[in-house]
């Protein structure tokens, strides 16, 4: 009994809920050919005027460029006559510096070559008075004869 009963209360849900799903579906209004028509056409128009207005921006962006590139390109010489005088001044400041360079190594190479030549005359005037002395010490007497 309890089974009949529960059939019998879906059954009547069922049919309570059916026709409202029914009703839940909305029936679109009929449209005819020449409202489509109107509308596709205020579709072009309205797309040609926006490929209007972005032809317009893309030469106004243009006109923009072109007058910012002319003010870079003055901007531009400028700053390659500067780097032109850094790169002089540079390239005077390396050959000083090399031409100063080379006359300090050959000053050090000239006095090393003198202190050679002045040593080894040291050294022979070394010897000759080692040579002096040892002749004066034969000749002198012995220091009791005198």
């Amino acid at each position: 009994m309890k089974m009949k009963l529960t059939v019998a209360f879906l059954g009547l849900l069922t049919l309570f809920f059916l026709p409202s799903l029914a009703v839940a579906v909305e029936v679109a209004p009929h449209i005819t050919d020449r409202e489509i028509i109107e509308r596709l056409t205020r579709l072009e128009e309205g797309q040609q005027n926006l490929e209007k207005r972005i032809d317009d921006l893309r030469s106004e962006m243009n006109g923009r460029f072109s007058e910012v590139n002319g003010r870079f390109s003055d901007l531009r010489s400028e700053m390659n006559s500067r780097f032109d005088t850094l790169q002089w001044m540079m390239s005077l400041f390396i050959t000083i510096s090399l031409v100063i360079l080379g006359f300090v190594l050959r000053m050090q190479w000239q006095m090393q070559k003198r202190q050679a030549h002045v040593e080894t005359a040291l050294e022979t005037q070394k010897d000759e008075l080692a040579f002096l002395k040892g002749l004066i010490q034969k000749l002198l007497p012995p220091k009791g004869v005198l």
